[in-house]
């Protein structure tokens, strides 16, 4: 199928299968669930809306075609569209242009009305500042932002009412409208309109007033303090899919393709199966293949997460976005597009992003009793003062107050200001948090899966170990095998370069270099004939390891560490170690965990030995090791069938799936773009002790969210009865309902005051 055949719904065939739909218009989660009923009531489909995304999975039997799927949501009264394919091209999609930012519009909507409501609010709060004509002004600055601040508020309730249904959008836009309007009746028919009139702030108001009081500053204040959590919410929202786009554009944008014994550079779109194409060193593979020519060294930690480069000769395979390290090769591709292994793993964090538990917030979960039970009491409320002939003007003061003081100010603001307050500590710790539903995972996690290379180890390769022959200089040693390996571009002989300088000083330079394939390297170093590499090089030219030395190689490869033989002049005269290191901080950070109740487990790629040695110098008990990329997604799997609640740290795309599958993701902000995007959480240091931090930061921001919502819920439920007795008028309702926000606002700003366990 082609990718222009995608475009166009009505393009596509209708067979049986599954198809993604991109869902707008949601406000809520209750807006998922509406649209997932929808789709479930077709014959033969099987619907999963994830409100986070903003996308359907469905799964559709013979006869159903995409296009029925689209009409069936824009029936709900929302819009959908099948997404066009990724660009395989030169990155043709290209980066989104500030202008082309989905959540603009939204935050000029916001600001403009904060802009216009404060003054409005000011006024109305501070006799001193009610001039002689203030209502007027008042009036002037709130009617934009009721007719086009809440506009989407309104078109929601609007969509709401045809479909026969009630959601908070409903509650706010009721709720303002009411209290605009109110005021529109108490300027123009009441005495609220009289120059000189002020607000007269009583606790007690005697039945029959209320029209002289105009609601304007409670209409624009709760539009603006809604609008500005939809915009907090909408921002966080937008990075629900960056993973999968920072996948698809790890890889090469073109490449040289040989044709007719000439180089062709081309666009990696155009390679097809079977192409031949040129990797010179330090670029990155186009995409799977197998080496025609040449050998070199391959840096796969892009995709495996270990930091030991991979020899390859011709006839190895090799995969799309790793990097040569070495020299120059050739490569027959082998899959090409949708079938390379990166796109493969691309899919997998998508699977695993969508197959994560919906989680409704408080507020929407309510909804659907809590607006539909307000509404009918603030009619009830006027229907009885009419009959009871308490007079027009009481009975709707009292309705409105009813609406007012059930407006949902406090619940829309629980959750944004909790999580901009703890965020923003967060980021001053080095932790983003991404939004309110990573925070629901903290409580439950007692499990944290530790990825090895890069998040408990450096993910570098250092000289670690020196061994020598007795009576052998350690610094001549160092000088000479340095000079040599100085003349690689090995990750190994650069780790033994690097620290033979750092040991030895300056290091001499090397002639006749020559690289033995698959053995190591040998040159002239000061007069003498240096081999560096395998000990097969070294028995080549009868030089074979002395009893100390063979126990010393075999003692660091038994920890999985890198042993590499050095001789000259005829005889062997030490062995190198090089190896991944443990980070400092990584024990202490182990500490924190099973202080947190949480249970650690080492999960790595790389071979058990190394696993095993890394568990027991940082304390973690339970290892699983030799798990290729695909395989960690099934071994967090396993561990969540078990009853266990996951935390996963990770910093390669090959922990990409992992951490989305995951009930918490944590990236290590040092490790790969793809890595941070698929994580629910994002610890910019390398320092594994953060994560412990961020759990609890966010634990504690999670307190607050429900602490919030408590009071947000009890708040409205003993002022309601007050209100529809008519014991409030709407202008007290109003400042309530202030202080219910100014409340809400207080008990998230407490967050300020978290501190990590290490001050430092």
């Amino acid at each position: 199928m082609s990718g222009t055949d995608q475009v166009h719904p009505q393009a596509l065939p209708a067979p049986a299968g599954r198809v993604e739909l991109a869902i707008t218009g949601m406000t809520c989660a209750s807006c998922a669930n509406r649209i997932e009923r929808k789709l479930n009531k077709m014959d033969g489909v099987t619907a999963t809306v994830n409100y986070a995304t903003e996308k359907a999975q469905v799964d559709f039997a013979d006869g159903v075609a995409p296009e029925d799927l689209v009409a069936q949501v824009e029936k709900a009264g929302y819009g959908a569209a099948l997404p066009a394919p990724p660009s395989r091209g030169a990155g043709d999609s290209g980066e989104e242009r500030p202008e082309d930012d989905p959540v603009a519009p939204l935050r000029d909507r916001t600001v403009i009305s904060l802009v216009l409501a404060v003054p409005v609010i000011a006024m109305a709060m501070v006799p001193a500042l009610q001039f002689t004509y203030w209502q007027w002004l008042s009036l002037t600055l709130a009617a934009p932002v009721l007719v086009w601040g809440a506009l989407p508020f309104h078109t929601a309730a609007w969509k709401n009412l045809k479909q026969g249904t009630a959601t908070m959008d409903t509650l706010v836009s009721m709720g303002t409208l009411a209290a605009f309007l109110w005021s529109l009746y108490a300027l123009f028919f009441g005495t609220a309109g009289t120059p000189g009139t002020v607000h007269a702030f009583e606790l007690t108001v005697a039945r029959g007033e209320g029209a002289d009081s105009i609601y304007l500053e409670v209409a624009a204040g709760v539009t603006s303090f809604i609008l500005l959590g939809r915009y907090f919410e909408a921002r966080s929202k937008r990075r629900a899919g960056a993973a999968l786009k920072a996948l698809l554009e790890m890889g090469a944008k073109d490449v040289a393709v040989l044709r007719g014994g000439t180089e062709v550079r081309v666009p990696v779109g155009e390679l097809a199966v079977g192409d031949v194409f040129v990797v010179r060193p330090g670029e990155k593979i186009a995409t799977d293949g197998v080496v025609e020519e040449g050998t070199s060294a391959v840096d796969m930690s892009m995709l495996t997460g270990e930091s030991v480069p991979v020899e390859v000769a011709p006839g190895a395979p090799v995969a799309g976005a790793t990097v040569n390290s070495g020299g120059r090769i050739t490569v027959r591709a082998t899959r090409v597009g949708s079938d390379t292994q990166l796109a493969q793993m691309a899919r997998m964090v998508e699977e695993a992003q969508n197959g994560k538990a919906r989680i409704q917030r408080l507020a929407d979960r309510v909804s659907g009793v809590f607006v539909p039970v307000v509404i009918l009491l603030a009619l009830g409320t006027l229907a009885f003062w009419l009959i009871t002939g308490a007079g027009a003007a009481a009975a709707f003061t009292a309705a409105v107050a009813v609406l007012i003081i059930a407006c949902p100010c406090a619940l829309g603001l629980a959750t944004p200001t909790a999580l901009m307050v703890g965020t923003g500590r967060g980021a001053r710790m080095g932790i983003l948090i991404k939004g309110p539903e990573v925070l629901e995972s903290t409580r439950r996690i007692d499990t944290v899966v530790l990825d090895k290379t890069g998040t408990v180890t450096t993910g570098t390769m250092v000289l670690s170990e020196v061994h020598t022959v007795e009576g052998q200089d350690e610094r001549e040693l160092l000088r000479l095998a340095g000079a040599l390996e100085d003349s690689s571009e090995h990750p190994i002989a650069r780790a033994i370069a690097k620290g033979a300088a750092q040991r030895a000083g300056d290091l001499p330079a090397a002639e006749d270099f020559a690289n033995q394939e698959g053995l190591g390297v040998r040159g002239v170093v000061e007069g003498h004939l240096v081999l560096v590499g395998r000990t097969a090089l070294l028995q080549e030219w009868s030089q074979t390891l002395p009893e100390g030395l063979r126990r010393a190689k075999e003692e660091a490869e038994s920890k999985g560490r890198t042993a590499v033989a050095v001789g000259w002049d005829g005889a062997a005269r030490g062995v190198l170690v090089v190896s991944d290191t443990v980070k400092p901080t990584s024990a202490e950070a182990v500490r924190r965990f099973r202080e947190l109740g949480l249970s650690p487990v080492l999960l790595t790629g790389d071979n058990t030995a190394v696993a095993q040695a890394v568990a027991a110098e940082v304390g973690v008990d339970r290892v699983i090791a030799e798990v290729l990329p695909q395989d960690k997604v099934a071994k967090v799997r396993e561990l969540q069938e078990e009853g266990r609640a996951v935390a996963m740290v990770g910093d390669g795309v090959n922990d990409a799936a992992a951490l989305a599958q995951a009930d918490l993701g944590l990236a290590m902000g040092t490790g790969t773009d793809v890595a941070i995007e698929a994580g629910d959480l994002t610890l910019v240091r390398g320092d594994l002790r953060a994560a412990a931090d961020a759990i609890r930061l966010s634990r504690r921001t999670l307190r607050t969210i429900k602490g919030n919502l408590f009071w947000a819920f009890a708040y409205n439920t003993a002022a309601l009865p007050l209100a529809a007795a008519g014991l409030l008028n709407p202008m007290i309702a109003g400042a309530a309902m202030a202080f219910s926000s100014v409340f809400v606002v207080g008990n998230s700003l407490r967050l300020r005051r978290f501190r990590a366990a290490d001050p430092s």
